[in-house]
């Protein structure tokens, strides 16, 4: 009985499967050193116990999450929440209507309008921040104008403040919004813009009944990249919060460095990697189609 010999395509299907899998180790390796593995010290670490001169004892205890109830921290969290939210909402109302100017401009004019919204990231966040010092400060820039114009007698009390700090937020994070929704509107058909006015449509009808709808995982997008950033926040409040203003970094960092408790340190991180997987997980849930046009697939 004769026998057909192998293809060439079942031949070589094992060796390309192989040959893929091994394109997939220098990731896996670079992903399980630097991400994994120093996650799983954290964990071990804010299951331990603080050292009297600081330092970490490898002995098992709650007390790290169960002193999270306290109200001090429930309070940083809860502020740390208000002005991450606070930020997005912001960033989420000047942005869209920046992004849908930019994405009706012609395709030249399209271009330079992103290289303005993209020069921030050519200066160091850094030197970006210490220049809102030089704005918001009693003899700054912008009060120096409102004196000079009359319209104040008094500098105001601008810098070290829970706005200052939400300022900078919104002008840090201001083009993480403004990209998504760039890319999201720009693919819209202007066509059904034009069919919504024909059909008698107006302005807030036409936002968030053809808009909104159609460039949903944009403003998903852009929330998320705003969000997780800003809950997580340490150099901004610092520079322009001060003692006044502090958010989860800032705690993070004062239990690291300055009062030498890893372990409840640790455990902070922790709530906030869970609170940002919450969001990511809400992302995801929310670009997933409703039930009704899964079915009709």
């Amino acid at each position: 009985m004769n026998q057909r010999p192998p293809s060439v395509e079942s031949a070589t299907a094992p060796r390309s499967r192989f040959a893929g899998c091994g394109l997939l180790v220098p990731g896996l390796l670079w992903t399980t050193l630097f991400c994994l593995l120093p996650m799983v010290v954290v964990l071990a670490v804010s299951f331990a116990t603080r050292g009297t001169y600081g330092g970490v004892l490898w002995e098992f205890s709650l007390d790290n999450y169960r002193d999270l109830l306290h109200p001090l921290y429930g309070r940083i969290f809860g502020q740390s929440l208000l002005l991450a939210g606070m930020t997005t909402g912001l960033c989420l109302a000047m942005g869209f209507p920046l992004a849908y100017y930019i994405a009706r401009m012609p395709p030249r004019r399209q271009a330079l309008w992103l290289i303005f919204i993209m020069i921030p990231f050519w200066t160091n966040f850094l030197v970006r921040t210490y220049a809102w010092i030089f704005i918001l400060r009693t003899e700054g820039l912008l009060n120096t104008v409102l004196i000079q114009l009359h319209l104040i007698s008094t500098p105001l009390d601008l810098l070290y403040s829970n706005e200052a700090v939400l300022v900078g937020l919104v002008y840090g994070y201001l083009p993480f919004m403004v990209l998504p929704l760039y890319a999201a509107i720009e693919r819209v058909d202007p066509a059904l813009i034009e069919a919504a006015w024909d059909l008698y449509a107006d302005r807030w009808s036409l936002f968030h009944r053809v808009l909104v709808p159609l460039t949903k995982p944009g403003i998903i997008a852009g929330c998320v990249l705003v969000f997780i950033p800003s809950l997580g926040s340490f150099l901004t409040p610092d520079l322009l919060g001060g003692a006044r203003s502090m958010m989860v970094g800032n705690l993070i960092q004062h239990e690291y460095l300055v009062a030498r408790d890893w372990p409840l340190g640790s455990a902070l991180s922790l709530v906030l990697m869970l609170m940002v997987m919450g969001s990511l997980l809400w992302y995801l849930k929310a670009q997933e189609p409703p039930a009704g046009e899964r079915g009709g697939q």
